[in-house]
């Protein structure tokens, strides 16, 4: 009896890969690079399941072109906004993805954007390899304070909350800006629930995990950044589009803020012009939740997701639940 077909997007850790093979006849994009839509098209054509990143889009026209029998796209990633949901609920596609697993490393990650930040280290350690540094100086390279400021959160999520929790070792006052308030977190964290303009007004360091939607394209721009306070922090690993890039670039030019921590980026690979030549941000590759182990956890999400599915199962995590009903 003929194996079901899956085919890989994009490199993932090998283990997760050999698990598959024990189960399906596998084909992995070793090249580890973004397919054309054609290349992406042809791949999938055939197949009952893809395993994908989200850097691949996933719309009625990929599916069309995958053709009839395929059950699953599994999303090697928490966020699903290279899904086009409802084409795929229409057509009886199950979307997954891997929540929950990548929130210590997403956490920790922020909190290394937001130290480094404030406390220069990539701007000083550009000056020592170069070999600018001379000696001792009371004035070089001096940063802000941490400990005892005011971190507000934009979007109480997992990682929100796990962000949060590493604040308690600096002592610092928390406030957020959600859908609604959570008055459990504001019991253990001493956190106080408030408006955006709040937020914007008395965050020292603000950082952002507000999931990607047409409501929070754009959260953060012009208008925002002038509410902020000159000695602000910004910090973004969530979804590079939730922040403006330009009226950012423009924002830190002008000193309207002290500072930026990028992961992510409104055009990625792309990002704005002017931006990499400024000093008062630390920009990183979308690297938020790459460490080893979280990489293999996502990973055994995903292929789990895969196996129950072509296996006649429901999957573990279903980002539209609503094409289950029909199966």
């Amino acid at each position: 009896m003929k194996k079901p077909s899956v085919f890989v997007s994009r490199l993932i850790p090998q283990a997760n890969i050999d698990e598959l093979k024990k189960h399906f006849d596998v084909e992995v994009n070793y090249e580890d690079r973004d397919l054309p839509k054609a290349e992406l098209y042809a791949k999938a054509k055939g197949r009952d399941a893809l395993l994908t990143l989200l850097t691949d889009a996933i719309d009625g026209e990929l599916l069309d072109a995958a053709g009839p029998q395929l059950k699953i796209v599994a999303n090697f990633a928490v966020g699903f906004n290279n899904f086009d949901v409802a084409a795929a609920t229409e057509r009886g596609v199950i979307l997954t993805n891997t929540p929950g697993v990548l929130d210590n490393a997403t956490g920790t990650h922020t909190w290394t954007l937001l130290l480094s930040t404030a406390r220069r280290i990539v701007e000083s350690d550009r000056y020592v390899r170069e070999g600018k540094w001379t000696g001792w100086a009371a004035m070089a390279f001096n940063g802000l304070d941490v400990d005892g400021k005011t971190l507000g959160i934009a979007g109480l999520g997992r990682i929100g909350t796990n962000v949060a929790r590493k604040a308690n070792g600096f002592d610092m006052r928390i406030i957020y800006s959600d859908v609604r308030p959570n008055l459990d977190f504001e019991k253990q964290f001493s956190a106080t629930h408030v408006d955006k303009e709040t937020l914007l007004k008395e965050s020292d360091f603000l950082s952002l995990h507000v999931p990607l939607t047409p409501e929070t394209r754009h959260y953060i721009g012009e208008k925002e950044f002038k509410l902020m306070k000159k000695t602000a922090v910004l910090i973004n690993a969530s979804r590079g589009p939730v922040v403006d890039e330009k009226a950012l670039v423009k924002a830190l030019r002008e000193k309207d803020i002290w500072g930026a921590g990028l992961d992510v980026y409104e055009n990625e690979p792309k990002i704005e012009p002017g931006l990499a030549e400024l000093d008062n941000v630390v920009i990183v590759p979308h690297i938020a939740s790459s460490t080893n182990e979280t990489r293999l956890a996502m990973g055994r999400i995903a292929v789990n997701n895969v196996i129950k599915v072509l296996n006649g199962e429901s999957p573990d995590t279903c980002v539209n639940p609503d094409v289950l009903k029909k199966k």
